[in-house]
């Protein structure tokens, strides 16, 4: 056991820390030299860790160096979208060597047909037996409700389906590891993993797409609460006597900050321009429309009461958004950072820093790598 979670922590300092000395492993961990020299043989010979150019020198003979090696596996990761599937293959750095992206063609989808829609999608990504054979894993970043113990998921809402047995199927057709998490949890996740947030006690990342949710990373770890619901911020209720939404309940945050919302909203407002997806109200904005700029401007305002709710409940370091409303950051952010700091209840709620992602339309693929990668690397 002790010389497990040894391994583990030599593996992950070289991988953070990289490249770097066995001398400087063993001051970083605290273990022997010995102890560090010998984990690192074993890591060299599985092939997991790699030996480069030399340090500099402090004194002595200059010291050889570490790297993870980065093409010693692969890992499947899979953006399981309400309108579309994205399955990319990736190195151990989260470097994407191969991307598939369908679109949904029959609907309306049973549990099977989407198995084997996924299947398909892993097929084609897969494609050399070289691949098939050095991969490791793969990472399935669902939306809607999942139940990680089993690889569920629950409720997938926007394409009406409940209780896949995701985890399952695909194990028993690919034989490999397979993980699933929530897309928002996973966007989470990857945010800590690859961008460089694992030190902060505390960060949420907030999807802002076709529907509204969030993960939230405590102290290196997801939080997902005994029913797996934590972060599902899309449902929290901003308006009692507001619009149905598609839980059953009304006047969600979804309803009034999600893709489809945002297109209801402008078509209720300025019906004569025909709205038919969020990306045209922001690119009307650009053009200064002031009808369009004036709407996501509120939309961010409606976005900062939500965030300001999750700053007064778990006071996070820093909220990241992604998804394809974070886009008119330049109308929404302002907005948003005006509400937390005129309501917030403290300077230090009010001084929260909320960001865009730096992974674009990526964001939910990393998460779903990092599922995996943490499986590999703790």
């Amino acid at each position: 056991m002790m010389k497990s979670v040894n391994k583990s922590l030599v593996l992950n300092t070289i991988r953070i820390e990289q490249p770097i000395s066995r001398a400087e492993i063993a001051e970083a961990t605290k273990l022997t030299r010995p102890t560090v020299s010998t984990i690192v043989k074993e890591l060299i010979d599985e092939g997991m860790v790699i030996e480069s150019e030399l340090g500099a020198s402090k004194g002595g003979r200059k010291p050889t160096m570490l790297l993870i090696n980065k093409s010693a596996a692969y890992i499947i990761g899979i953006d399981a979208g309400p309108r579309s599937v994205t399955c990319v293959l990736s190195n151990l750095s989260g470097e994407i060597k191969h991307k598939v992206t369908k679109t949904y063609q029959a609907q309306p989808l049973s549990n099977e047909s989407f198995i084997q829609f996924l299947i398909h999608c892993i097929e084609e990504v897969l494609q050399t037996d070289e691949h098939e054979e050095k991969t490791i894993g793969i990472g399935v970043a669902m939306h809607g409700v999942v139940d990680v113990k089993t690889g569920t998921s629950v409720i997938a809402p926007i394409l009406h389906l409940r209780n896949i047995s995701l985890k399952e199927k695909l194990e028993k057709r690919f034989n490999i590891s397979v993980q699933v998490e929530n897309d928002a949890r996973a966007i989470a996740l990857g945010e800590a993993w690859f961008g460089k947030y694992e030190s902060l006690e505390s960060m949420v990342a907030v999807n802002l797409g076709t529907g509204v949710g969030a993960g939230m990373v405590l102290n290196g770890q997801l939080y997902h609460g005994p029913d797996s619901l934590a972060g599902e911020i899309g449902h929290m209720v901003i308006d009692i006597h507001g619009e149905k939404c598609e839980c059953g309940s009304y006047g969600c945050l979804q309803t009034f900050v999600s893709a489809p919302s945002i297109v209801r909203r402008a078509n209720n407002i300025m019906p004569e321009k025909k709205i038919t997806s969020s990306k045209k109200v922001y690119e009307l904005a650009l053009k200064h429309d002031k009808a369009c700029v004036a709407l996501l401007k509120d939309t961010g305002n409606i976005i900062g009461i939500g965030l300001l709710n999750l700053i007064h409940t778990m006071n996070p370091d820093i909220i990241i958004l992604s998804g394809g409303v974070s886009k008119a950051e330049q109308f929404i952010i302002p907005a948003i950072t005006h509400v937390i700091q005129e309501r917030g209840l403290t300077k230090a709620a009010r001084n929260t820093k909320v960001v865009t992602s730096q992974f674009g339309d990526d964001a939910t693929l990393l998460g779903a790598i990092a599922i995996i990668l943490t499986e590999v690397f703790h």
